[in-house]
């Protein structure tokens, strides 16, 4: 018979391990291939479209919202097995630059292990389809990046599911349309053209794809809309990916 001691010290070691575990999830930003917006800012990449102090405000929002579920935010400018295989989630925001097979094979694999993909492709102004081939990543997982959304009146929403807690106010000014997996983003037009969808793997893993980049840049004020909810969505979507 085991001891009472033995028991207790042997429980306080898996907790202690689980909690550890739990505390160093990753999240890893990808910034080679083009990417439009984010850059690693140890970079110091300072443009027009993005100056500094936009992204370190940007950077440091998604750092919260990765904090807050005990994530940690890296970069990676080379998508690998071994770079995947220290990351929980990988998100991918607007990239101009082709992935090559290596790197889409690996992704792929990454997701049949349980691993989890937030990838935003804008509409065409910001890169053609052929121009980036963001398809190779997501058909495998029967999403697809299709034209631009027809819906062109500004605004929309995230519904109350699986991904978001709550119907939240979210910025839509322009999109691309994502068919497959589960809709749960739209315009405030219509649901018939959904900008956002969710699905999951029978490994485990997960995908949400956006057709809209604004609310992953944090942008509560657009247009004479000042009170986006893109904190509150990104905490969300990023808490149900490393969940």
């Amino acid at each position: 018979m085991k001891s009472p001691t033995l028991v207790i010290v042997a429980a306080a070691f898996i907790f202690v391990c689980t909690n550890l575990q739990a505390q160093n999830k990753k999240i890893l930003v990808d910034v080679g291939h083009g990417q439009r917006f984010y850059s690693d800012p140890a970079d110091k990449i300072s443009t027009d479209l993005v100056p500094t102090d936009r992204l370190h405000y940007m950077t440091e929002e998604l750092t919260k919202n990765g904090a807050a579920h005990h994530a940690s935010i890296g970069y990676v400018k080379s998508i690998s097995p071994d770079a995947l295989a220290k990351s929980d989630l990988l998100f991918i925001h607007v990239p101009s630059v082709k992935y090559s097979p290596d790197e889409c094979k690996a992704i792929e694999q990454f997701i049949r292990k349980g691993g989890a993909l937030f990838i935003v492709v804008e509409e065409d102004y910001w890169g053609k389809l052929a121009q980036i081939n963001i398809n190779d990543i997501v058909t495998p997982f029967g999403i697809t990046f299709k034209a631009d959304n027809p819906n062109k009146v500004s605004g929309g929403h995230s519904n109350a599911g699986v991904v978001t807690k709550a119907k939240y106010s979210i910025p839509m000014h322009g999109a691309r349309l994502v068919e497959g997996g589960k809709p749960f983003a739209y315009s405030n037009v219509s649901d018939e053209n959904p900008f956002g969808v969710y699905a999951e793997t029978p490994g485990g893993g997960k995908i949400v794809a956006m057709g809209e980049g604004m609310v992953s840049l944090y942008m509560t004020s657009w247009q004479g809309v000042n009170n986006y909810q893109c904190a509150e969505f990104m905490g969300d979507t990023i808490g149900w990916l490393l969940k």
